[in-house]
């Protein structure tokens, strides 16, 4: 004989439930009672067929059917709706959980349809059960924070590495999405403090975890930990292979008042000031630039010290030497007067190369004091009488290269400007390639060598043609000097009166007639 549904109704009713079924077992109960007085009272209706087995079978049915949270709980759900202020989830409950916008992701200020789709699958964890108006409230941010803070505090303490992408710039550093609100001190995003942290805003990058602490929600990261990790390894074989004398390239780092480091790929090597240019500098940043590519060679190497000096003004030819290279004894140099000193004055005669102008070499007159011919700034032309590369002196003279130099002459030497000359070993000159001696003409194929000597001809005798005007305003100066005074460096003199006056008409027709030939 089939079993009575009244029987279905006497099993629940005896068996103890949870509060959370009740209700819905009440009306269970209900609805199987009433459906037992109408077969009761109705023949044509009754149960042929048992297809719900026994009580224990139907209460399982109906718990299945059912789930059972409390608040902190993780679940998962689908997403079925999304608003601007909150999405949907369907999670089998009686009713739909909800999550509020704000609950959605750890960053800030966040639209709803850049997190989530309708259809996908979410986990979130219960921050209340059922609110006032007795909705089921969830959070996918927390879901996302226990979930990581398991994670992370397990590489934490394996000392692993975290990645994640950066989300925000905020004071003083970054925030980085690790699952949780990473953040990056500014110190220590790389080996050298950062100045502008918007390129990294949307990058992924990996970090070192430096502190964790949960009931504070605070994670610190440290990405130059992680590249101090990683350059230790090979900072120790790369140094291995620096040899003093090596020639690397690299780029300025960092410049400092002592002189700029270089980095030669991982490892930083100093340029001490006095390195960094043959000529005398007050600063690093007078030569070079952050940033700036350069070519050094090695100095020395420290292992034990991690330190490599480094040297700028090695892989550049020595002035001193293209100086040498460039000009002979007995050539005319163009200068600037620089210093004057008791015994003289130094002349500049090419970027970083100074020459000594002996007091007996400032003027065929006596001279008691350098001021009496020439000032500190004054253009001039000197001749230079001895070079002496070893010891890095030149000796000039100012009264040698006015000698004997007519302004109004026409005979030119374009090698005593400068120009550059060459001699055979038999000491006949050497004619520039593409000229022709006995035509003196140019040969045809030899365009660009013709018009570089040409180029050097033309600068030769404009400095030619500069030194006659300087030596004519030298005698026109004597002239019109008091004659109580020596003229300093010209070839005349003229009288005048007592009281100091200028020279007369008669004195400087005298100097004209001369200048003329006459």
């Amino acid at each position: 004989m089939a079993t009575q549904p009244c029987q279905h109704v006497g099993a629940l009713a005896n068996r103890s439930v949870r509060p959370e079924t009740a209700r819905l077992r009440l009306n269970t109960l209900s609805i199987l009672e009433t459906n037992y007085m109408t077969n009761a009272t109705t023949e044509s209706k009754q149960v042929a067929i048992n297809d719900i087995g026994s009580a224990e079978d139907f209460l399982a049915a109906v718990e299945s059917t059912l789930k059972f949270f409390n608040d902190g709980d993780l679940i998962e759900g689908t997403v079925v709706k999304i608003d601007r202020d909150e999405v949907l989830l369907d999670v089998g409950y009686k009713t739909e959980g909800v999550i509020p916008s704000r609950e959605l992701s750890i960053k800030h200020d966040i639209n709803p349809d850049e997190v989530v789709e309708v259809g996908d699958a979410v986990e979130a964890l219960v921050l209340q059960k059922e609110d006032k108006e007795g909705r089921l409230i969830l959070s996918k941010k927390r879901a996302q924070y226990e979930r990581a803070w398991g994670d992370v505090e397990r590489i934490k303490e394996a000392e692993g590495v975290v990645t994640g992408t950066v989300i925000e710039v905020v004071k003083g550093g970054l925030i980085v999405d690790i699952g949780l609100r990473g953040f990056l001190p500014a110190s220590l995003i790389e080996l050298r403090r950062v100045r502008d942290l918007t390129p990294y805003l949307g990058q992924e990058i990996e970090a070192k975890i430096l502190e964790l602490d949960k009931n504070r929600n605070n994670v610190v990261l440290s990405r130059r930990a992680l590249l101090e990790e990683t350059q230790s390894a090979t900072r120790s074989s790369f140094l291995a292979e620096l040899k003093p004398g090596q020639v690397r390239k690299g780029v300025i780092s960092s410049i400092v008042n002592f002189g700029a480091f270089v980095d030669l790929g991982g490892v930083d090597g100093l340029v001490h000031v006095s390195e960094l240019s043959w000529k005398h500098i007050e600063h690093a940043s007078d030569v070079v630039e952050v940033g700036q590519e350069v070519t050094v060679e090695v100095l020395s190497v420290e292992l034990d010290r991690e330190r490599v000096s480094l040297s700028l003004k090695a892989t550049q030819e020595d002035p001193w030497q293209v100086f040498a290279r460039t000009h002979a004894i007995g050539q005319i140099a163009p200068g600037v007067v620089t210093k004057l000193v008791p015994f003289g004055a130094f002349v500049r005669v090419a970027d970083g190369i100074e020459g000594l102008v002996h007091i007996s070499e400032l003027s065929g007159q006596h001279v008691e004091l350098a001021e009496q011919v020439v000032s500190a700034g004054q253009e001039v032309f000197v001749k230079i009488i001895d070079i002496d590369l070893e010891r890095r002196r030149i000796s000039l003279s100012l009264k040698q290269a006015n000698e004997g130099l007519d302004p109004e002459g026409t005979e030119f030497d374009p090698a005593l400007y400068g120009m550059t000359t060459e001699y055979d070993e038999n000491g006949e000159y050497k004619y520039p390639e593409g000229f022709d001696p006995e035509t003196q003409e140019w040969k045809e194929g030899f365009e660009s060598q013709r018009e570089k000597w040409e180029q050097e001809y033309a600068a030769a005798q404009e400095r030619w043609e500069a030194h006659k005007k300087q030596v004519a305003a030298s005698i026109a100066e004597a002239a019109a000097a008091p004659a109580a005074e020596a003229p300093a460096s010209g070839s005349f003199s003229s009288e005048s009166s007592s009281t100091g006056a200028l020279a007369d008409d008669a004195a400087l027709a005298a100097l004209k007639a001369q200048l003329e030939g006459n």
